[in-house]
């Protein structure tokens, strides 16, 4: 193993500035593919390729400079990137395969119900017709889903009663470019709380982190809560299911396990992302391992670090509260900053628009902290800040 060695990441978001923040230290340098200018990632990593996620001439140029490639968003080609893993002889973590089935929320779902994992139930959805017959299967609530392409809510539409049916599909319709629906409808969970595991998989082994809780508001995920706010005993059903999703999906890396816990305790699993995700931020202050370096870690074939909790800890995401596309400018962070328990993340991007997360502040507390108050704290803290 050289002294430096270059990954090379399809995305320059968030995900990939945190990804660079973590590689430096394990003298690994970053290089990254991002469509946008100056992306959140190009200040700590160590260059940046302007290029859609998709471009062909982007991908060839990072795959000659690096010596594995990872991506940090489901809108990469695994197709290309599988040509260009053979072509410039580069390992492709998670393996482009495992891209394919998740992209496709059907396909993801499909797969784990065949692989014996327990999901909602849910059928395709390609026209109004199919969606009243799920409707008349499942009856009403339910959530429809666009196959491909939703990211942060978007894409996820419920469906309260028959008045709503219309108006989602047209949304579905949008975020598929108005081809067709191309979608799928799941039956409503009636579920007790939203958790997650963040799981890795390294050059033969696997680890997974301490069960998360999860709060979402208009299916964006607002706060994160490490330890859930469980028993013992649904935290190892759910590292069970976690491991199983591990076990069907083929590639090193991180993967991010969204779940739901139903009020018997039994474990289903809403969606899956191949990467770092959201729900894992917390394990930047709150794990002996953040998400990030174990992301570095297995695709880069190196020994997977220890998941341990340092401690009790509340995640609290930063969103913007405007109402028009304008420039980033925050007031009110100071509170974080001086708040002795606190950490603050900015994703350093310039323009802010309704609910575009825009950083992440946590609290960590004492081994004995209550929870409820980590996440009253992580709540005041994230409340003082805006961008209006």
């Amino acid at each position: 193993m050289s002294d430096t060695e270059t990954l090379g990441v399809v995305g320059g978001g968030q995900l990939g500035r945190m990804l660079a923040e973590a590689a430096a230290p394990l003298g690994v340098e970053v290089v990254v593919l991002d469509p946008t200018p100056e992306c959140p990632a190009s200040p700590v990593a160590r260059d940046q390729i302007v290029g859609e996620f998709d471009d062909e001439e982007g991908v060839r140029e990072l795959a000659s400079r690096a010596d594995y490639l990872t991506y940090e968003i489901e809108l990469a080609d695994p197709d290309l990137l599988e040509a260009v893993g053979w072509e410039f002889d580069v390992p492709v973590h998670p393996d482009p395969e495992t891209l394919r089935t998740i992209q496709d929320k059907l396909v993801q779902k499909e797969a784990l119900r065949e692989a014996g994992i327990p999901v909602p139930d849910f059928r395709q959805v390609d026209d109004r017709e199919d969606l009243e017959a799920a409707l008349d299967e499942f009856g009403y609530p339910v959530m429809l889903k666009a196959r491909e392409g939703g990211y942060d809510g978007r894409g996820n539409v419920p469906i309260e009663d028959e008045a709503d049916v219309g108006a989602a599909l047209a949304e579905i319709e949008e975020t598929t470019d108005g081809e067709g629906a191309n979608a799928m409808v799941e039956e409503f969970v009636d579920f007790e709380r939203e958790v997650s595991v963040i799981g890795a998989k390294g050059a033969g082994e696997t680890a997974t982190f301490p069960l998360g809780e999860n709060v979402h508001r208009e299916e964006i995920l607002r706060e994160t809560v490490v330890p859930a706010r469980t028993d013992e005993a649904v935290a190892e059903r759910a590292r069970e299911v976690a491991e199983d999703v591990l076990d069907l999906l083929s590639g090193r890396g991180v993967y991010g396990i969204e779940m739901f816990k139903a009020p018997d305790g039994e474990i289903s699993v809403n969606e899956i992302a191949p990467r770092p995700h959201n729900s894992g931020h917390y394990t930047i202050e709150g794990a002996l391992t953040s998400q990030f370096e174990q992301h570095v870690r297995g695709v880069t074939g190196r020994p997977l670090g220890a998941t341990d909790l340092r401690s009790p800890i509340a995640m609290a995401n930063i969103l913007g509260d405007i109402e028009e596309r304008q420039p980033a400018d925050l007031s009110g962070d100071e509170e974080i900053l001086s708040h002795p328990d606190a950490s603050y993340h900015w994703y350093g991007k310039h323009e802010v628009y309704p609910l575009r997360k825009m950083g992440h502040l946590t609290v960590i507390g004492e081994a004995e902290s209550d929870t409820e108050e980590l996440l009253r704290d992580a709540r005041d803290l994230r409340d003082e800040v805006t961008f209006e």
